[in-house]
């Protein structure tokens, strides 16, 4: 079997040839292009932008359909029987008592997808109607997307949605540059920028040139990679290069650009968006699949019986016939003939053992509870009045067998809502109000004329600092925040500002500064303008360090109105510690007001400034300036001079910013873990973001042993290994590494990349590629963290020998015997990769596309066997939630894509929990307990028909009267078991939530397979043989009126027998009772009833005695006590054996072992459990996150992006007509890629003994335990509490700054200025963890040790 990665690396390197080739405002040239389509037959290249998803039209939906439900086994069997019931030579039963139940169950099925495909349709439509603007002559004229060909000029205006793949031309902005978003793609909000080629901003400059542009593009063939694009614009003979900065892709959405002008590349299933949507696969559950097998096997037995008993007609034939003389002794045909057609009519008299009946009730069942789940309140999301929906009927079962749930991030864990949430200033931490406490009667910003409404967070305290001008720290603070960033302003009106930012923190940070009086106004390009509490100052930018994955900081220096330089920085704390110039009692509580942050998992920035004279300033200019003219290694260069620039910093404080969780998004992954479902995150978004989400919601925590990229190719590079050593190394240390430690891994898309697409490397050669690529990029490190990676190199290299060790030794990696030859390197690599991934307790993927993300899914369908749910809300997800076992789709803000796709329908994450743990669990409970019922019904009924064979000289005579046999699957035994199917529960939902445990039955199988199948057989066979033999045993050698021996007789007895058995069998499986279950089995006797007093009455039989042969056969039976007394053994015999084994069987089973596989407990602690695995020192995680992009500080210094003089000119947009009269949703978008792989994980958290806590609302503040001598003087402001009391306890206040020494005010030098007035006999340690006294006197820190750094 070929490796998927493989299958999909061989078509990306078909589609990288140059052989498409287009011509702008050309059709018949575009037209000329053909390529083959079938046989001699060929067809256009390029495709239109006509967009179809749906899987049948008018013509193809018939034979289409039928020709999937044909696909399934016991269709082609129900067929095969109706077709040998239609010849009246070997026919026992009326053709159409299979056939009409055949037909009502293709219409059911049938009429299910066509409802599916009529949604589709719709949607479709929807999208290939919108309107856009297409250059038709020498004007642009409104068209509908389907109208659009590849060569074609479009014009977009702001707000519009990219209807193909564009080559970018020309904008008004500056440069032309155009601003999308990609929310569809990436689930990032925050902008990016694409931009013109320079010879297309500078000739085409008026709608006249357009319209003679006759530009050629030359570029690869139309794939998948959403991050790469290489071609070239030939005009006026010469060629210009183009990559994926100049393409604008379908699915994007224009902002804070007025018009832009693009040449469409790419159309319908031709652009990179709908290559990586993926296909319309049928989704069957594991239920469904094995009954396909089931069914094949009970006709593979059926054959075994039929040839067993006519081989009895065979031998038995001439003897039967010669004792009984009634049976004539002429034969008509050889015995041979009459063998062959007895064989037929006992394979059409036994076909019922595969019930039509249980088809056509499992689909209602499906229905049903897929009812139940549209019917749940608690699924029901008030605040968007959206219900829970179940879009597919057949997959309610399989939502009780997830073993693996693959999340988008944005939209789907988070909000996407930035949130300033807390600061510390000077040490001082100051969070928002307490609402209940000191109750806001206005806006506290109404003084502010620039303040945003908007804004929530308040802090009197902190407003009073701002405003007493007395504080530098203060002042320095929100004027860094006001300077040091890349966000751009729109001026509505005079009082109303609009800030385009790169990332939402940064929105979020200026939006802080703005509503604390520190208003950013303007940008040009080498000023910036602030209006500081009413004042306007004007400050010269000097320089901008851009911000960067390896840096992990932005520095701006500038020259403010008075003449002094000053350089403001803010990043990530592992960055601005490093380079402050001494650390007192600020950094300290700053450092712990870090670990508070951490904890309540909010992003945080460290922000620092200092001073730099005119001298220095001089030097550096000139070494920054020859940096910057180097032809080679400039960037290495001019990271150097950052360097240079970026040391002893003064530290200011830090920011805390929330992106905010789904309600209950924690809880609920909690549960699913308890459930053993492991939950993996797929996000197109960056590394740093989604691992602080990760910690967030809880799916990472702080003793766990996080594996990246570097890591995990060591570990495939031990698997690999041939060390005879290393395979025979089982000891414990080996064998208990994996139950004591947790692990995590996180990757991106680059890595998956390198790991899976890159066949045709041996797996050593990846791994010497890999470390070539480390030892590039260590260059780029910061000096200290070189050492650092040396050491933690060192560290665990243990761990790599030891994973590959295990992956090998527990035989989860490929068998060298077996599979080594077989399969090829790449697919024994992905299954390593894939067993590795398994047995981790969380997987993040960073920065991977919509098609990555659907080849993770599918690699775990692929070697884990495991049932795979993948939920999303956006375009981007669409590809994942079609690949995945199950598909739930949420309906949020970036459309309803993910929903149209998807099987179940949500709106909030949460109600993820209920839907399985609740509905699916109850689903797979009442399927299997439906289908075990069932075949043990039909066998304890129907295998009474073989024994009956021997005894009527395997003749093919039924046992049963034909109304009977006709009717017991439809009226007389249906009702218990459609009671069993809809409503039957194990436990309450209440109790399923609480236990989620109760789970992982439906991922075992454990409750319908082949062994409980053959338990059901044997069930059944038991009854059958009891209920005919007891009752031909009775009735032996017995005449008169009460004997029962006669032929109608004992099929009654037989028959009242094993419906009162499957009866009773019912009544003991069932364990909700309620008055629907007594009425179920209250009507089946009434049916019953009914139809035998009709169908044996007088009336009918002189209607018709042949079809109404049994006159009154069942009012002689019951009407004599002695043959009740029969009918009675029989269901005792058959009842109280079974329930005595079950009671016996409950009494002695044990209780659940603890699964092997299950996370460790959250007290075991990787560090603690396994010494030898100590990556570093025990530090402070940091929960650094900043979705800035690297180059608008470069664009800004250049004056790229600023409005000096528009690209296009303004007579361009006469006459422009922009629609408001529709919304335009966004629909699939684009996804770039991370350039750097980004190594930040490598630090897990350090433990503080004294931590600063603050709660939001009205909550008490909790009290840490810090001991006695820890570092004093730390204040929280804006949270209420108490004084935590004594000497060296945390103080908590909401008025007045209070000391920590008895209670006394602290000195203001206690607040952190450089660690001056640090009480007598208290040392602060450089790690916030030790401190102590010494002779009286404050001794300086101690340098921290190698693994410290």
């Amino acid at each position: 079997m070929g490796s998927l990665a493989y299958r999909e690396d061989l078509e990306e390197e078909k589609n990288s040839a140059f052989t498409w080739e287009l011509e702008a405002n050309s059709r018949d040239y575009n037209s000329q292009f053909k390529e083959k389509s079938f046989l001699c037959w060929q067809r256009r290249k390029y495709k239109s932008n006509v967009i179809h998803t749906a899987k049948y039209n008018v013509f193809s939906f018939l034979p289409l359909n039928l020709y999937e439900q044909f696909h399934r086994v016991s269709n082609l069997y129900f067929l095969f029987i109706i077709i040998l019931q239609g010849l009246p030579e070997i026919s026992t039963l009326p053709w159409f008592t299979l056939f009409v139940p055949l037909i009502c169950l293709l219409v059911i099925r049938a009429t299910r997808d066509l409802v599916d495909d009529i949604g589709r349709h719709r949607s479709d439509r929807i999208i290939n109607n919108r309107p856009c603007q297409i250059l038709v002559g020498k004007s642009f004229l409104w068209r509908k997307w389907e109208d659009l060909n590849v060569g074609d000029v479009v014009c977009l205006h702001k707000d519009n949605i990219v209807p193909a793949d564009l080559l970018l031309l020309a904008s008004t902005e500056p440069s032309s540059l155009c601003y999308v978003e990609t929310a569809d793609i990436d689930g990032e909000t925050n902008l990016k920028f694409r931009q013109a080629p320079p010879v297309t901003h500078h000739e085409l400059t008026s709608i006249r040139k357009m319209a003679s542009f006759q530009g050629k593009v030359v570029c690869e063939e139309p794939n998948s990679r959403l991050h790469h694009f290489v071609g070239c614009l030939e005009w006026n003979g010469r060629k210009h290069p183009l990559d994926i900065g100049n393409v604008l892709l379908r699915g994007c959405k224009v902002r804070n650009t007025d018009t832009c002008y693009g040449l469409v590349i790419y159309a319908g299933f031709d652009t990179k968006i709908m290559r990586n949507c993926g296909k319309i696969h049928p989704k069957r559950s594991r239920i469904d699949r094995l009954l396909n097998r089931l069914v094949a096997l009970i006709f593979l037995s059926l054959v075994l019986i039929s040839v067993a008993l006519s081989l009895g007609f065979w031998f038995k034939a001439k003897e039967f016939k010669a004792k009984h003389h009634y049976v004539s002794p002429r034969h008509v045909q050889s015995v041979a003939a009459e063998t062959f057609l007895t064989f037929w009519g006992f394979f059409i008299l036994l076909s019922v053992m595969v019930p039509m009946a249980m088809f056509i009730m499992v689909e209602f069942i499906y229905l049903g509870n897929s009812m139940f789940i549209n019917w749940d309140v608690q699924m029901y999301y008030a605040p968007q009045d959206v219900p829970a929906k179940a879009r597919s009927t057949s997959l309610n079962d399989q939502l009780g067998q997830v073993g693996y749930v693959f999340s988008d991030k944005t939209g789907t864990l988070t909000q996407n809502v930035m949130t300033f949430k807390k600061c510390c200033i000077g040490g001082i931490v100051y969070g928002p109000d307490d609402e209940e406490a000191a109750p806001c009667k206005g806006s506290p910003y109404l003084w502010n004329k620039f303040a945003d409404g908007k804004f929530p967070y308040r802090n009197a305290e902190l407003l009073r600092a701002v405003r007493g001008r007395t504080d530098e720290a203060v002042r320095e603070f929100w004027r860094l925040l006001a300077i040091c960033h890349t966000v751009m302003v729109q001026e509505k009106d005079p009082d109303q500002l609009v800030y385009q930012a790169a990332s939402p923190d940064e929105e979020a940070l200026v939006t802080a500064a703005r509503n604390f009086g520190y208003v950013f106004v303007a940008r040009t390009r080498d000023s910036i303008t602030v209006m500081e509490l009413g004042d306007e100052r004007v400050y010269q930018v000097l320089a901008m360090m851009d911000f960067n994955s390896m840096r992990k900081r932005m520095s701006v220096l500038v020259r403010n109105p008075e003449g002094a330089i000053y350089l403001y920085t803010k990043g990530a704390d592992v960055v601005i510690f490093e380079r402050l110039s001494k650390k007192g009692m600020t950094e300290w509580t700053t450092e712990e007001a870090l670990a508070s942050f951490a904890e309540e998992t909010l992003r945080t920035l460290c922000l620092a400034y200092k001073r730099v004279d005119e001298d220095t300033y001089e030097e550096w200019r000139q070494r920054h300036r020859e940096a910057s003219l180097r032809l080679q290694n400039r960037a290495h260069a001019l990271h150097q001079v950052y360097e240079e620039m970026e040391e002893g910093l003064q530290l200011l404080g830090a920011t805390a910013i929330e992106d905010r969780l789904q309600d209950g998004v924690c809880d609920t992954i909690q549960c699913l873990k308890q459930g053993n479902i492991k939950v993996w995150v797929l996000t197109g978004d960056k590394q740093e973001t989604a691992v602080n989400i990760g910690f967030a919601c809880q799916l990472l925590s702080e003793n766990m042993l996080i594996l990246e990229p570097k890591e995990i190719t060591r570990i495939l590079e031990a698997y690999w290994g041939s060390n005879d050593g290393l395979l025979a190394g089982q000891g414990p240390l080996q064998s208990r590494f994996l139950q004591q430690t947790k692990v995590a891994m996180v990757i991106n898309g680059e890595f998956l990349d390198q790991l899976l697409l890159s066949l045709r490397k041996e797996p050593r050669a990846l791994v010497r590629d890999e470390d070539v690529d480390v030892d590039v990029e260590e260059a780029w490190q910061e000096p200290g963290e070189r050492t650092t990676n040396f050491l933690r190199a060192q560290r665990v290299s243990l761990m790599w020998r030891t994973l590959g060790t295990q992956l090998r030794g527990t035989g989860l990696g490929p068998r060298v015997k077996d599979s080594g030859a077989r399969d090829g390197p790449e697919v024994q690599r992905e299954r390593a990769f894939v067993e590795l991934a398994a047995r981790c307790q969380a997987v993040i993927c960073c920065r991977v596309t919509p098609k990555q993300k659907a080849l993770i899914v599918a690699l775990v369908k692929k070697y884990q066997r495991a049932v795979t749910l993948a939920i999303g809300d956006g375009a981007n997800d669409v590809n994942m939630i079609k690949t995945a076992d199950i598909g739930v789709g949420l309906a949020g803000p970036e459309g309803m894509q993910a929903v149209q796709n998807s099987d179940y329908a949500l709106a909030q994450f949460c109600f993820l929990k209920r839907l399985l743990l609740v509905h699916g669990r109850w689903s797979y409970v009442r399927v299997c307990k439906f289908l075990r019922y069932f075949v043990y019904k039909t066998l304890a009924s129907m295998m009474a028909q073989v024994w009956f064979a021997s005894y009527s000289g395997f003749t093919a005579q039924p046992l049963y009267e034909g109304w009977f046999l006709a009717l017991f699957n439809l009226l007389f035994s249906t009702l218990p078991v459609l009671y069993i199917g809809l409503f039957e529960q194990d436990v309450s939902a209440e109790r399923s939530l609480e236990l989620p445990q109760l789970y992982i039955a439906g991922q075992k199988d454990e409750l319908f397979n082949y062994w409980v199948f053959l338990q059901a057989l044997a069930h059944g066979t038991a009854t059958s043989l009891v209920n005919f033999f007891v009752t031909l045993w009775v009735s032996h050698d017995s005449a008169g009126p009460t004997s029962f021996s006669d032929y109608q007789s004992f099929s009654a007895v037989v028959a009242l027998s094993s419906l009162l058995s499957i009866t009773m069998e019912a009544i003991l499986i069932i364990k909700y009772w309620t008055a629907l279950s007594v009425l179920a089995i209250l009507l089946s006797f009434g049916f019953y009833m009914v139809v035998t007093w009709g169908c044996q009455s007088f009336w009918l039989f002189q209607i018709s005695p042949e079809t109404f042969p049994f006159l009154y056969a069942d009012r002689n039976v019951l009407s004599h006590p002695s043959i009740l007394l029969v009918i009675l053994l029989n269901v005792s015999l058959n009842t109280l054996p079974t329930l005595a084994l079950r009671i016996i069987y409950q009494a002695l089973e044990k209780p659940r072992p603890k699964e092997v596989e299950e996370a460790p407990s959250e007290d075991i602690t990787a560090v603690e459990a396994a010494p030898y695995l100590r990556r570093e020192s025990r530090r402070r995680r940091s929960s650094y996150a900043f979705s800035h992009r690297e180059g608008y500080a470069e664009l800004i210094t250049q004056g790229t992006i600023l409005r000096r003089a528009p690209g296009v000119d303004s007579d361009m947009l006469m006459g422009q007509i922009i629609p408001c009269h529709e919304e335009l949703s966004p629909s699939i978008q684009e996804s770039p890629r991370c350039s750097r792989k980004m190594s930040f994980l490598g630090k897990t958290g350090h433990q503080h003994r004294g931590k600063v806590s603050s709660r939001d609302g009205g909550r008490a503040a909790r009290r840490p335990q810090i001991p006695a001598g820890s570092p004093q003087g730390l204040a929280v402001r804006g949270v209420p509490g108490e004084v935590a009391g004594g000497a060296g306890g945390l103080t908590v206040v909401q008025g007045e700054r209070a000391g920590a020494v008895g209670g006394s005010p602290a000195p203001p030098a206690a607040r952190g200025r450089g660690g001056q007035g640090v009480p007598r006999g208290v040392t602060a340690d450089a790690r916030g963890g030790r401190s102590g006294a010494r002779g009286g006197g404050a001794a300086p820190p101690r340098p921290p040790t190698p693994e410290e750094q």
